[in-house]
């Protein structure tokens, strides 16, 4: 296997940790974003979207994290991260979602730099664009969790898919200063999946293209 990512992409850092959770090795492959190193037209041939993270397995590629972390769960069934149970399974998806598809578009590097080439926003205003829509996203996060059954993790006493999602925009977030008081099953969720060796791995200190 080989992935495609950006240390600092918050997709990519949530299919590094359910590779590791699964123990899959993989060869990791910088696209160095900031650079738009995702814009030349060899990465182009790879990625259609141009984005990150793209999971190469011989002749085929998949793109779109939560996708490719679904496949991971299917074809690699040891360390479930999506369980059994249909009910059970939706409220996993439901958590992920929430972080995947309701937080993150809005604080993600295109839409930052937009904000201020196009907008001309300043730093102050793109930070407190960025600090609302998280804070917001996690208050939401959290009224989710305490209507869920009290676990370890985000559901239950294994990481799941939700896991996967929240600790890197946690780790975002605090790139950014954000507001965490007063959600305690969330914070309680990301400082238990910190304690796993997984999560440690997989985070973007531990990868080869790190800048401070």
């Amino acid at each position: 296997m080989k992935l495609y990512n950006y240390f600092r992409s918050s997709a990519s850092f949530r299919v590094r940790i359910a590779l590791t959770l699964k123990q899959l090795p993989y060869e990791y492959v910088p696209v160095h974003l900031g650079r738009g190193d995702h814009k030349l037209a060899a990465y182009s041939a790879i990625a259609a979207d141009g984005l990150v993270p793209v999971l190469e397995i011989g002749d085929l590629r998949l793109s779109q994290s939560m996708a490719i972390i679904e496949y991971l769960d299917e074809t690699h069934p040891q360390m479930r991260l999506l369980p059994a149970d249909a009910v059970q399974r939706a409220q996993v998806r439901a958590l992920a979602q929430s972080i995947a598809c309701e937080i993150h578009p809005l604080n993600n590097l295109r839409v930052l730099r937009y904000l201020v080439r196009e907008l001309n926003a300043d730093e102050a205003t793109k930070n407190t664009w960025y600090r609302h829509w998280v804070r917001e996203g996690l208050v939401a996060f959290e009224r989710q969790l305490e209507q869920l059954p009290a676990g370890r993790y985000c559901f239950g006493t294994t990481p799941t898919l939700a896991d996967c999602c929240l600790v890197p925009q946690i780790f975002n977030g605090k790139r950014f200063d954000c507001d965490f008081s007063g959600l305690p099953r969330t914070m309680a969720a990301f400082e238990a999946c910190m304690a796993l060796d997984a999560f440690q791995a997989a985070q973007p200190s531990a990868c080869p293209d790190f800048e401070a």
